[in-house]
């Protein structure tokens, strides 16, 4: 695993790093990978919002802002965790092993930010920037050309109130036992039910739920112009090309017509 990761790693500090609260617990309170995930999250954070902003200097806030959002999102690091192989290597209680948690997004995407957190500890931030770009430098090429898949809640938002509707509304739902729960959302825009989604979390129901929705808005209300995202087209530079080719227009008869007396 370090060998994919391209960095060493004191070997008391990698299994800190690799140790669920849930091993912990059932190991006599030992310490967790709890704070190095807090301090990796941080690093990551800065790592990607520094090259989103280098790569990117015409994007706005919002849209760097959602494009790291899905770079750094639980989604997106286990993809990481699972590429590295990560599951096997993670300090599970028998209770979490039992449930798989070695699969489940939550656990494999902290664990890589425990990581880069441990790294930093290590090797201070130049050896961490190397890591973290090796790590999702991929996500980051694949978020710029997103779109509104950046974040479908953003995006509905926006959509929603371009087309005079209200704010949606996202009723849950959940089933199953707390180790195995299954979460369900549906958005309702003015009394209306539009889409619905599930997931293992919360927010990945309601993602899905807001992509679904999202869809159905720029089908039943088609905005004119609006690029492939569903967003309306700037018109402002069309309005004022009429008004400069009349004076164009102007200009030219001015020029044609002939001089007074002649």
């Amino acid at each position: 695993m370090l060998e994919k990761l391209g960095v060493h790693l004191d070997p008391e500090l990698l299994v800190l790093a690799l140790t669920h609260r849930s091993f912990a617990h059932e190991a006599g309170g030992i310490p967790t990978n709890e704070r190095l995930e807090f301090l990796g999250d941080t690093v990551l954070g800065l790592v990607v919002t520094e090259a989103l902003y280098r790569r990117h200097p015409d994007q706005s806030e919002g849209d760097l802002a959602r494009m790291r959002a899905a770079t750094v999102s639980q989604r997106a690091l286990a993809a990481v965790a699972r590429n590295l192989g990560l599951g096997k290597y993670v300090l599970l209680g028998k209770g979490e092993i039992r449930t798989r948690g070695f699969e489940k997004d939550s656990i494999l995407s902290d664990t890589v930010e425990a990581l880069i957190g441990a790294t930093y500890l290590s090797h201070g931030l130049e050896t961490s920037r190397e890591l973290v770009h090796r790590l999702v430098d991929s996500t980051l090429d694949v978020a710029a050309g997103l779109g509104a898949g950046l974040d479908w809640k953003t995006s509905l938002q926006e959509a929603s109130a371009e087309r005079g509707l209200g704010s949606p509304d996202y009723i849950a739902t959940f089933e199953g036992p707390e180790h195995a729960r299954v979460f369900h959302s549906t958005v309702v825009i003015d009394g209306v039910t539009y889409g619905s989604g599930s997931g293992t979390a919360k927010k990945h129901a309601e993602q899905g739920a807001a992509e679904e929705t999202y869809r159905a808005l720029l089908e039943k209300f088609p905005l004119p112009g609006a690029d492939a995202d569903g967003k309306a087209a700037d018109n402002k530079s069309a309005e004022n090309k009429p008004a400069e080719n009349k004076q164009a227009d102007g200009r030219s008869a001015a020029s044609k017509a002939p001089a007074a007396g002649a």
